[in-house]
């Protein structure tokens, strides 16, 4: 299974001073690492290995990508490359960030020629900037360029995606607040948006509608109510047997004090509610169940929303309205 964040010292990445870091205690859930440039510096660390991270999904995403990018055949490289060279190439960075995707880049080469190699420099999870070097392949010409713009959209989007995640996350400090993402992902790619928020030190919500319930605005109206939502939703995992957790969306503070008189739920969400709202509802639940912020949240706006005291904060924009990441797969 590949692995979620930094793994070994690395001589490239850039983090904090030594000093700021070795004045206190580390952060939970952060590895330290080493740079040549600048000293120590802390990564965030991503475990247990998520559910949806298995060899038979990876292998199917990059299957599926291939056949629709390869279709019968790359006739670029097909008519120009004799069959028997052979070549290297390495990732540059050409930006500033948070590497993603390196674990995913041997899985995509492999799928396309098991006889390419590749060299990791710089792992996922790493702050780069432009003229750092990730990895290196060699291997069948041919096939580097088969594979290179697969690793290529994967790497930068995921890159993306971990810097914001990065980002936003700073904006959370001194909060209990963790940063989760959403379901508003790119159709057939949530497996690697998904992936990278956890590379990026953020928390995944459910993966689809398969693993847990979430009963938001359309269906608490649909069920006639909050109360009657989550009844007809215990019901019905009642008689299934199915268990999973159940999550409710508010609106208002009524329906918070519909959600808590119900119970029998997992989280309360806190829906498009202003800062003053968000400290009634959470003062209103007052650490029944866990509380869950969303709806409209920017990085200007997130600061003063972990201030309220909730425990989560759901961004779509994690994934939905990041720019990518500058990487070059340059041939030398």
């Amino acid at each position: 299974m590949p692995s979620l964040g930094p793994q070994r010292e690395l001589g490239t990445a850039r983090g904090p001073t030594a000093k700021s870091l070795d004045s206190g205690t580390w952060p939970r859930n952060t590895v330290r690492f080493y740079s040549q440039r600048q000293g120590p510096y802390l990564c965030p660390v991503q475990t247990p290995t998520p559910s949806y991270l298995t060899p038979e999904a990876l292998t199917t995403f990059i299957r599926t990508a291939l056949a629709e990018d390869v279709g019968d055949g790359d006739h670029s490289a097909l008519s120009s490359i004799p069959a028997d060279a052979r070549n290297r190439a390495h990732l540059l960075v050409k930006g500033e960030g948070i590497l993603a995707g390196v674990a995913l880049a041997p899985l995509i080469f492999k799928e396309v020629d098991p006889a390419l190699t590749m060299n990791v420099l710089l792992t996922d999870g790493t702050p780069v900037r432009h003229g750092d070097i990730a990895f290196t392949v060699e291997g069948p010409a041919r096939s580097i360029l088969t594979a290179e713009r697969l690793v290529l959209n994967c790497m930068q989007r995921m890159s993306g995606i971990a810097t914001y995640t990065a980002h936003l996350n700073t904006l959370l400090a001194g909060t209990k607040a963790k940063l989760l993402d959403t379901r508003k992902t790119t159709p057939n790619f949530r497996i690697c948006e998904k992936w990278a928020v956890l590379i990026g030190g953020g928390v995944n919500h459910r993966y689809g509608l398969f693993d847990m319930i979430i009963l938001k605005d359309n269906h608490v109206d649909y069920a006639g109510g909050v109360a009657q939502a989550i009844a007809a939703s215990r019901a019905y995992l009642a008689s299934t047997g199915r268990q999973l957790p159940i999550e409710i969306e508010t609106r208002s503070l009524d329906e918070v004090r519909q959600a808590l008189d119900a119970g029998g739920i997992d989280r309360i969400m806190l829906d498009n509610m202003d800062t003053d709202m968000l400290r009634e509802a959470v003062a209103l639940v007052d650490g029944r169940f866990p509380t869950e912020a969303s709806g409209g949240i920017t990085e200007q706006t997130i600061a003063r929303v972990a201030s309220t005291g909730v425990d989560y904060i759901s961004v779509g924009a994690l994934t939905h309205s990041v720019k990518s990441l500058d990487l070059s797969l340059k041939a030398y």
